[in-house]
């Protein structure tokens, strides 16, 4: 059994030597553990810095192509390398890498595809008040949107099985730690969250770069994977909501038409029928969603057994 443990990075030289001397090179239950660090368009010595100390394997972008790339180049490479589980921290050492084996557990024990590990985010010093509770409230909302009970969906902390590892596919190229959750979720893969604990802030966060943006980035983010994997829910829903206010427009004005002799009241008649129509027309957008998405999702199943296919013979080519 091969642990990979994946680091995405973007300028963190200062940061990374710290991070890499946390992480153990024995972890129960594996026979082999590796580090890969992604270089995701450094403009500093991060690639030195990695392969100084110690770094098995080094992944370079040209280029800054954003968390989310980082993120899938990582799985990408761990997978061609052979990794059994592949674990994902933060190169700031934000994560206790002494917690791993609690991520790698469930995995080996085959009660989860995916583990996050899950912050104590009220402890934690340099969250302020109003972060902590838009942390709770973000993963209250990627729980419903993914029918999941994952404590810490922000959480970067996490262990992944070799197959859910073929099977996620991030679009998003701002992060990947709310979408993977979602699709995951509504993949039917088995997410747990397990409890860790974090280090002390060696700097301010870049993902996060002000509150209302994350917000924003957030919410187009979970809505955007609604349309892919649940259209025909989120439209039917936007439709009927439509749907009903047209009918009680057109109530309105069938009791003013009849009490009042006909007169007056054709505003009602007007929003009822653009109502009724945008509801036709989301009914109709969730149709043609669903059948997208079943044609998606046939293409998801032939792009992971190619992907089984090609990593079953550079596996054996190895």
């Amino acid at each position: 059994m091969k642990l990979i443990i994946q680091i995405p990075c973007l300028n963190e030289a200062e940061t990374l030597a710290i991070t890499l001397a946390e992480l153990p090179h024995e972890v129960e239950g594996f026979d082999k553990v590796e580090l890969l660090v992604i270089d995701d368009g450094s403009t500093d010595n991060t690639s030195e810095v990695a392969l100084a100390h110690g770094v098995d394997h080094v992944v370079r972008h040209p280029v800054n192509r954003g968390l989310a790339a980082g993120f899938m180049s990582g799985l990408e490479a761990c997978l061609r390398l052979g990794a059994d589980v592949i674990v994902n921290t933060d190169a700031d050492n934000q994560y206790c890498g002494a917690d791993i084996p609690k991520l790698t557990a469930p995995i080996l024990s085959h009660q989860a595809d995916i583990v996050v590990g899950a912050r104590p985010i009220d402890e934690t010093e340099h969250f302020s008040w109003l972060k902590k509770k838009l942390q709770r409230l973000g993963s209250w909302a990627v729980r419903i949107a993914s029918r999941t009970d994952v404590t810490d969906a922000p959480s970067g902390f996490r262990a992944i099985s070799r197959d859910a590892a073929m099977r996620l596919n991030v679009f998003n190229a701002y992060t990947y730690t709310l979408e993977t959750i979602i699709q995951a979720g509504l993949s039917n893969l088995r997410i747990a969250s397990v409890p860790i604990r974090t280090n002390g802030d060696l700097r301010p966060s870049r993902l996060v770069k002000s509150i209302g943006s994350y917000i924003k980035r957030s919410l187009v983010t979970i809505l955007r994977v609604f349309v892919i994997y649940r259209p025909l829910a989120l439209f039917v829903s936007v439709g009927t909501a439509f749907l009903l206010a047209g009918l009680a427009a057109g109530i309105r004005f069938l009791y003013f038409y009849f009490s009042q002799s006909g007169e007056g009241h054709v505003q009602s008649v007007v929003l009822a029928s653009l109502c009724i129509t945008l509801g036709m027309l989301f009914y109709m957008m969730g149709l043609i969603g669903d059948l997208i998405a079943t044609n998606r999702k046939l293409l998801e199943q032939i792009h992971l057994h190619l992907k089984r296919e090609s990593l079953r013979d550079s596996r054996t080519s190895q």
